[in-house]
């Protein structure tokens, strides 16, 4: 028996599925979530085989939920936005499901995950999603984990970046959070107007900048409003000094 769960934060499209499901007695739904934080808490709490995820969904959307999902199910997406994701979904996702969908057409993506299923989930695989899926939310906030905790910093409070092993280090005033993501993400991600990578593992907000200083051969130092102060390479200098109009 695989366990699925239904993430929507429309009633009639949970029903709609959950009606699908109906035939296919193989797949049990375990629960019904409203939103991404719920759906987070009830893949922790049951370890599904598959979910059914909306995209677009309030507080955070169904890629940035996926993001902080340690143990990856299997995903069908459902969704009516086609615009950013569809490529993703075409190359990597099991299958997705365009609203409003008809019964064949769901029962075509049930039966691809069941033919799929012995070799399911690949984390891999969502892990592509999420760095192919460049959504809007991604370029005006990062979302975190801390602890239990779910944690949305708005890109204004990003002080600078900093790769840390298979992570990236956010810092803000309130303090660092880390992030699994890549420094190649977030230097695709976020606006090049105010964000620079100035280093191979770091990233800086133009704004925080106060100067930068001479350092060793053709290295820099930026230092910040924190204090903080970030090694610059050559590379790096010759961004800085595009993007600064110097």
């Amino acid at each position: 028996m695989k366990r699925a769960l239904i993430i929507d934060d429309e009633p009639l499209a949970r029903m709609v599925v959950r009606e699908y499901l109906q035939d296919f007695s193989q797949i049990e739904v375990i629960q019904e979530c409203g939103d991404g934080f719920e759906g987070l808490k009830a893949i922790q709490q049951y370890q599904p085989d598959l979910i059914f995820l909306d995209v677009q969904m309030p507080k955070i959307n169904g890629f940035e939920m996926l993001e902080l999902v340690e143990q990856q199910p299997a995903v069908i997406f459902t969704t009516a936005f086609d615009e950013y994701a569809i490529k993703a979904f075409e190359a990597h996702a099991v299958d997705y499901l365009l609203k409003p969908f008809n019964k064949d057409r769901f029962n075509k993506a049930i039966e691809k995950y069941l033919a799929q299923a012995p070799n399911a989930p690949s984390p891999k695989k969502t892990e592509e999603i999420l760095e192919a899926a460049n959504s809007p939310a991604q370029h005006e906030r990062i979302v975190v984990k801390t602890g239990t905790k779910v944690k949305i910093i708005p890109v204004q409070d990003v002080q600078y970046l900093a790769a840390d092993d298979d992570y990236v280090s956010v810092y803000t005033a309130e303090g660092s959070f880390l992030k699994n993501k890549t420094m190649n993400f977030f230097e695709q991600t976020l606006d090049p107007r105010y964000f620079v990578r100035v280093h191979r593992s770091y990233m800086i907000a133009i704004q925080q900048i106060t100067r930068i200083d001479p350092y060793e051969k053709d290295a820099h130092l930026a230092i910040l409003k924190s204090g903080a102060k970030i090694p610059v390479s050559k590379t790096g200098y010759v961004k800085l000094k595009q993007v600064l109009g110097i």
